[in-house]
């Protein structure tokens, strides 16, 4: 079955900046990549933290993130992942893509449990990442930047 359902460029370039995002706000390495199902005929995406050799913590829900031909988001929290081996992590989410009616986003939890779906990808991530209009400069008006005639 040929893979029908797969993350466009700007939903890659999104689910790669909530990547950063992520690695910011809380301090570590966040490892975000596209995983292909391609007998099942759609992709998802991954976000995991790696785990160090003191994590031997049983209770984390755990994956592979990485190896060859690996398509990694964002940027990794500065490792390099670039050898192709495979890095041990601790799941934290993850998005796959679906083709039921109204939903193109179905979100998973790290225990493997469907949590919330939705048609808008911006509806499941944390940080709201949507680039806003700036308003124009507005020289004529009191208060903003303009210095009054005398």
């Amino acid at each position: 079955m040929p893979l029908s359902l797969a993350f466009t460029p700007a939903e890659a370039d999104l689910l790669g900046r909530t990547a950063d995002a992520l690695c910011a706000w809380l301090g570590k390495p966040v490892i975000a990549e596209i995983v292909s199902e391609p007998d099942e005929g759609y992709e998802w995406a991954l976000f995991a933290l790696p785990l160090g050799p003191k994590d031997e913590d049983g209770d984390r829900p755990r994956v592979q993130a990485g190896g060859p031909g690996a398509r990694f988001l964002g940027s990794c929290g500065g490792l390099d992942l670039g050898d192709g081996q495979a890095v041990d992590c601790e799941l934290l989410w993850a998005v796959q893509l679906s083709d039921l009616e109204g939903v193109r986003y179905i979100k998973v939890d790290a225990q493997g449990e469907e949590v919330a779906w939705t048609d808008t990808l911006t509806d499941l991530l944390p940080f709201d990442l949507q680039e806003t209009e700036t308003p124009p400069d507005d020289e004529d008006e009191p208060g903003h930047g303009s210095v009054p005639a005398d």
